[in-house]
């Protein structure tokens, strides 16, 4: 089911047969809230986990329909709020005003943190935590690649359009090219060859850093789409690309089914 806004079409996804719901997940110094998305039904030894990390807007519909469609695919999907501590992403309609207010004071850290506790949370809850891919979109694609680095439990990672060798402020000091080498699973990167953000000598530079690493980071990959710019696949935003965004998420389904399920 869709709707249109002009010649925009904003995706959404039903919650039938599911189960959704925001929670609060217990974190190293607060509770944070998140979205989840699971199959209506159970199954023995669970369902794999995929951790849904946000665009710079935070958790919003878009975020929480990706959640949805996950769960339609036999995942359970988490997106936790990474700025809760720093702020509220939704308050703004600047988005130079909000990656200069919030985003640049987001520590990996404390995402990173935030993101294992997601995991230890959806495995109280049955997942499968054996099984855990990530997939995130701009600010979250970047952190797909550093998640990775970070988790050994993390099993495969799609990194959509994130940033690979700059990061949104001063602490964020390593970046995806740094870790390349100690990914401890494959990651799939989905980037457009016209993304101003994101220059071709940095997905250059990231397919150089891969084939130097380990087991996954040289099982990893990384796919051009010649004809979009930046959040291709954010289908309530101008950068739409239909016809990509459904190659990639074909892509990004095949990648983790071969590597969670």
């Amino acid at each position: 089911m869709s709707h249109a806004s002009g010649t925009q079409t904003t995706l959404h996804t039903s919650a039938e047969g599911l189960r959704t719901g925001r929670v609060d997940i217990p974190s190293f110094d607060q509770p944070i809230q998140a979205y989840y998305a699971a199959p209506g039904e159970t199954r023995e030894g669970g369902f794999p986990l995929v951790l849904v990390v946000q665009e710079i807007f935070g958790v919003n519909e878009h975020t929480q329909d990706i959640c949805r469609r996950f769960a339609h695919q036999g995942y359970m999907a988490v997106a936790v709020e990474l700025y809760q501590r720093q702020g509220d992403a939704s308050s703004y309609d600047d988005n130079a005003r909000l990656i200069k207010e919030i985003v640049s004071k987001v520590p990996d850290e404390q995402v990173m943190a935030d993101l294992d506790a997601a995991v230890s949370w959806a495995g109280e809850q049955g997942a499968n935590t054996e099984r855990v891919g990530i997939s995130g979109f701009c600010w979250g694609g970047r952190i797909v690649w550093m998640y990775a680095a970070h988790n050994p439990v993390c099993k495969a990672g799609v990194a959509w359009y994130g940033r690979l060798a700059t990061g949104h402020g001063p602490l964020q000091v390593r970046n995806p090219v740094d870790v390349a080498g100690q990914l401890h699973g494959p990651v799939l990167g989905l980037y457009g060859g016209k993304d101003a953000s994101i220059p071709l000598e940095d997905v250059r530079s990231m397919e150089g850093a891969l084939a130097k690493g380990g087991e996954a980071a040289q099982a990893s990959q990384i796919v051009v789409y010649p004809a979009s710019g930046h959040a291709f696949f954010a289908d309530y935003r101008p950068s739409y690309n239909p016809a990509d965004a459904k190659d990639g998420w074909e892509r990004c389904l095949a990648w983790f089914a071969r590597y969670l399920t």
